[in-house]
């Protein structure tokens, strides 16, 4: 609604237009003076402004938007697709972009286990398609300030995860699995996770990450870390977020990217 009154400031009196609408639960009464420009100088309408601000008038700005949280370590129980299915679905990282670094560890005895693991059969790293292509993006962001990625595994076979929690009983580490550092149904298995770091281009050396990659305690948590080791995971954390994929927090490493309806798959890696 639209009104009009008149109003005695500093002993002059001055027509002044109201306008009046709800929002929400608020009613908002804003004041139209003629003579508004020479109106505002005035300290009563700074008083009058500063009354509705802490009245709860003036909206406070939205929160920023919260970031993508930390994903469970386990997936949903599903079927494995078969690897016909699987052929139409995963594509070689390095196929892609070659300036890519693959360094599979479970394809060698260089990973905690002390021993390759089952269907692991060539250093090749691969992953669904739209991964990949994210990837490559991140790849190509990082080329200009002399970096690169390197990766230590991608996809990975449902039995190598098996062989993994095999493993775990083993050697009586159960609390691996329930700490969430291994996971029974991974998301690798998906085609939906990587592990990786950054390089030197120019060396090929890998940046400080305060642990080594596989490194089962809270050190290797991306939030636990200073100095330039918290800059470089928190540089590689950035780049792989801006292309949409979201960072595990327990593992500084470790990455997932998100499809409609994911498959788990078994194909060997040849």
């Amino acid at each position: 609604m639209v009104g009009s009154t008149a109003a005695h400031y500093g002993g002059s009196r001055t027509q002044v237009s109201t306008r009046a609408r709800t929002i929400g639960d608020f009613l908002i009464v804003t004041y139209l003076p003629r003579d508004h420009i020479r109106l505002m100088s005035t300290p009563i309408v700074r008083a009058l402004i500063a009354a509705l601000a802490l009245s709860g008038c003036v909206q406070p700005s939205p929160a920023p938007a919260a970031r993508p949280s930390s994903p469970s370590v386990n997936t949903d129980e599903t079927a494995v697709a078969p690897d016909a299915v699987a052929d139409t679905l995963l594509t070689e990282v390095r196929a892609a972009d070659s300036s890519i670094v693959v360094d599979l560890r479970y394809s060698t005895s260089n990973n905690f286990t002390s021993a390759p693991l089952p269907g692991y059969l060539a250093n090749r790293a691969y992953l669904r398609r739209e991964a990949t292509s994210a990837l490559v993006r991140v790849q190509r962001d990082l080329r200009p300030q002399g970096l690169g990625l390197k990766i230590f595994d991608a996809y990975r076979p449902v039995r190598a995860t098996l062989a993994m929690v095999d493993w775990t009983e083993r050697v009586n580490r159960p609390d691996l699995l329930k700490d969430g550092y291994i996971a029974s149904r991974s998301r690798h298995n998906l085609g939906l996770a990587i592990d990786l770091t950054m390089i030197d281009l120019a060396t090929g050396r890998e940046l400080e990450m305060g642990t080594p990659f596989d490194t089962f305690s809270s050190a290797a948590h991306t939030a636990n870390a200073t100095g330039s080791v918290a800059a470089n995971r928190q540089q590689l954390k950035a780049a792989m977020e801006r292309e949409g994929f979201v960072n595990y927090d327990k593992e500084w490493w470790h990455f997932s990217f998100n499809v409609p309806n994911p498959l788990r798959f078994d194909r060997p890696i040849r």
